[in-house]
């Protein structure tokens, strides 16, 4: 066996995941790295997997792996599909969040509209669903950002970042343990939000903070 036996999805999902209008040189660089990663992966082996829980929505092994190096470790992996994060735009510049309570965090947090991907969706397709039921909007445009690894060191998750265009009104449709409270944010309400410490949850702050960089003026 190499890497580990958990099933991922995509590292780029069927949209490529950088979008259309990626640079030359952003490419080139993309492609390194998939090579670089590609040598690393061929010099990691596991020796032994056991599944010691499976759920819903997790998996979690204990395996017994040679890494680059020839490093020989036990490693305990949990196993998810993945998940899409949404960046939901209204027409107004306003940004949707959602507010529900998180059990293993014991509290209620204000997130991005989010959730995991099911067999087969791509980032766009997965958005779309979780947008609607989630928030009760639908989408015109919805563009792929950027994917990466939420908590590495043990979950295999990787995270699609979506945003999303041209909403219009529809009904939402939560799951039916799912309480959801959806807010509408201006720029400045969320960076106050940011700058005063109330987003707690780790997605949202990728997100927002990607937000501000690619538009430090707003847009």
């Amino acid at each position: 066996m190499d890497r580990h036996s958990c099933v991922l999805s995509s590292p780029q999902g069927k949209d490529g995941g950088t979008g259309a209008d990626a640079a030359p040189q952003s490419r080139q660089k993309a492609k390194f790295s998939i090579e670089r990663n590609s040598r690393l992966r061929s010099n990691s082996r596991v020796l032994s997997s056991k599944t010691v829980f499976k759920g819903r929505v997790i998996t979690v092994k204990v395996e017994e792996v040679v890494e680059p190096g020839r490093i020989k470790a036990t490693r305990e992996v949990v196993c998810h599909s993945g998940s899409v994060v949404v960046l939901p735009h209204l027409h107004d510049g306003r940004l949707l969040l959602v507010r529900q309570y998180r059990h293993a965090a014991g509290q209620a947090l204000w997130e991005l509209v989010a959730g995991g991907m099911e067999r087969g969706e791509s980032p766009q397709e997965a958005a779309r669903r979780e947008l609607l039921e989630e928030a009760g909007y639908r989408a015109r445009s919805l563009t792929p950002l950027f994917n990466f690894f939420p908590s590495p060191g043990v979950l295999t998750e990787r995270m699609h970042l979506v945003e999303a265009r041209g909403l219009t009104l529809a009904q939402a449709r939560p799951e039916p343990d799912e309480r959801i409270r959806v807010g509408r944010f201006t720029r400045r309400q969320w960076k106050e939000m940011l700058e005063a410490r109330k987003i707690k949850d780790g997605k949202t702050l990728a997100g927002l903070y990607w937000l501000l960089s690619k538009y430090p003026q707003g847009r």
